[in-house]
């Protein structure tokens, strides 16, 4: 296959490059052109003319709401690819899909629907791609689970298509500090303790999203678009390039990444590369690379589980661990950290990451991606310049050493596995007194009623996928920690997740989960639990003997829902340890 191409000055006629939506629109001079004239009067009813019958049709997913700046701007970037998609000689069918914002559902039963919303909005491009024999799939993404969900139809189905993020946010500004929505979270946890008065807690609630994009920090949404772009899924630099300037205006940066796009995606018709071809298991490891290298979040594992599964890849949770001992951390980015994503893309954005790490012989630079180049192709004149700034470190004088990131961990209290991010944290060991809490409202309420005392072990159960059901986000209670000084000093455990903007002693994706049975549902309120970076493992100091014993007595809990989506999510769900995938 020539993988070279630049569509920009292609000269291929739209006819050549329609193959799949003959099947809708049937071809002049066969029988189907005839069967397909019910069909075609209905497109001439939304401005198709004869032409038009001959290009290829684009499937456009957006995923636009006006109830979030992550995403309340796509549908503005909808109509400039769409655009774009004309200019290219073909036409595109538009449509929306769910979106729930993370961040406005945090800490309510609404939270429960996020997870599950990446299947449903999966599945809505499926149906939309599929349904209209479509040619090719462009989908837009902005917050958190729109981002896996724009890929999981192309994998799944082995598509031609590629993605486009919609950006991130630029920083909130307050008292010369750079904000984040989690600085309003843990603005929530300073003034529970007293730290702040209510004027304060207002000033940081208006300052900390100033405009459309996604959460600026390395949280899941920049952290998944940067792992997309390494795996070769969207163009160079989208991942990096900001959303909008602070009058909500689309930036310049976007607008290019909207032509671009449509021009990769007219590549990789003619060319006849598919989603698997360039989603191979090399590309994998450079997205897990690049989430270790940048800090990213722990959803991450759950993510790339999943699209794995989706593509058919063999990866497995411990290939996280296999990677991340070769793999320095070399940003200082938020949360842990004191940059933002725009910081990065003015140094020159991801493609300068990928760069640093392929000089390092991290990345696999030869795996195909979706300007239909490979990797090291489209590095080559990526220049990197670190002088006179500290959010980049060289991989050779790294901010933390390889390994000290994302941590897969196991032990009595997690035989399938869960997820800790260390962020570079020095941390080795941990030791404390359970304290035990059914749900996440409830573990809130003792963090803000001052209740947790250094030392303590917190764990919220029945938050898994199933249990839950949806694994729930666990923002609230991790920020009100760390707003309260306690971050250092008191570890919180959980089967459900964390948000990207999670940082302290916090541990996800138990698995098994408590709702099904797993070690976390037997433990005792007061009992200690050992957390141990050496061994990497959990423990709850108890015999396995006594964990067996109290599971056999053990009553799995009524589900909570008996009809609707989150019933049917909690059926069908797989474990976290698989990536919480419903096929």
């Amino acid at each position: 296959m020539n993988n070279s191409c630049n569509c920009a000055n292609c000269k291929c006629k739209p006819s050549e490059l329609k193959s799949r939506s003959y099947e809708l629109t049937g071809k002049p001079g066969t029988d189907g052109w005839v069967k397909r004239a019910p069909a075609r009067a209905m497109f001439r009813a939304v401005g198709y003319k004869d032409k038009d019958f001959e290009k290829p049709i684009v499937t456009l997913a957006v995923p636009y709401t006006n109830a979030t700046p992550c995403n309340g701007h796509l549908r503005e970037l909808g109509d400039l690819v769409s655009s774009e998609i004309e200019k290219c000689e073909g036409r595109s069918i538009m449509f929306g899909t769910p979106v729930v914002t993370d961040g406005e559902t945090m800490g309510t039963e609404g939270m429960k629907y996020s997870l599950v919303s990446r299947e449903l909005i999966a599945d809505c491009i499926e149906m939309m791609q599929e349904a209209y024999s479509t040619d090719a799939t462009i989908t837009l993404s902005g917050c958190d689970k729109t981002i896996p969900a724009s890929l999981i139809p192309l994998a799944r189905n082995n598509s031609i298509g590629i993605t486009l993020y919609g950006g991130s946010i630029r920083p909130g500004k307050l008292n010369g500090k750079d904000l984040t929505v989690v600085s309003i979270f843990e603005a929530v946890g300073q003034y529970g303790a007293g730290k702040i008065d209510k004027k304060e807690l207002h000033d940081v609630e208006c300052a900390s999203c100033p405009n459309f994009g996604a959460c600026g920090g390395m949280y899941t949404a920049n952290t998944m678009s940067s792992a997309i772009e390494a795996m070769g899924m969207s163009i160079p630099g989208s991942s990096s390039s900001p959303a909008a300037n602070y009058d909500n205006t689309i930036t310049d940066e976007k607008k290019e990444d909207c032509k671009k796009t449509v021009e990769a995606l007219f590549c990789l018709i003619k060319k006849g590369i598919r989603a698997r071809d360039i989603m191979t298991k090399k590309a994998f490891e450079n997205a897990i690379t690049v989430v270790m290298a940048l800090g990213g979040s722990t959803n991450a594992v759950l993510h790339l589980m999943s699209l794995a599964s989706e593509a058919e890849v063999k990866l497995d949770i411990d290939d996280f661990n296999r990677i991340a001992v070769k793999v320095p951390l070399i940003a200082d980015l938020k949360p842990s950290g004191k940059y933002v994503m725009e910081d990065v893309y003015k140094l020159g954005g991801t493609p300068v990451i990928m760069k640093m790490l392929l000089e390092a012989r991290l990345l696999h630079g030869d795996c195909l991606t979706v300007t239909g180049k490979t990797v090291e192709e489209n590095l080559k004149d990526v220049k990197v310049n670190l002088d006179g700034q500290d959010v980049i470190y060289p991989a050779d004088k790294p901010l933390a050493p390889a390994g000290r990131h994302l941590v897969i961990m196991y032990g009595n209290l997690a035989p399938e596995g869960a997820v800790m991010k260390l962020s570079g944290k020095g941390l080795k060991e941990f030791e404390g007194p359970a304290r035990i809490f059914e749900a996440e409202e409830e573990c809130l309420s003792a963090i803000m009623e001052g209740k947790v005392k250094k030392g303590d072990v917190l764990i919220v159960r029945y938050e898994g996928p199933s249990g839950g059901p949806g694994m729930r986000e666990m923002l609230s209670p991790s920020a009100a920690l760390m707003g309260a000084g306690l971050g250092k000093d008191v570890a919180l455990l959980t089967d459900g997740r964390f948000s990207g903007g999670t940082h302290g002693i916090m541990i996800g994706h138990m698995s098994p989960e408590a709702a099904l049975g797993g070690p976390l549902a037997v433990v005792r309120e007061g009992e200690i639990i050992n957390i141990n970076l050496d061994s990497k493992e959990i423990n709850l100091e108890v015999s396995q003997k006594e964990i067996e014993e109290r599971l056999k007595s053990w009553k799995a809990p009524v589900p909570k829902y008996k009809r609707g989506v989150l019933y049917k999510y909690g059926k069908l769900v797989s474990s976290a340890s698989k990536g919480a995938v419903t096929s």
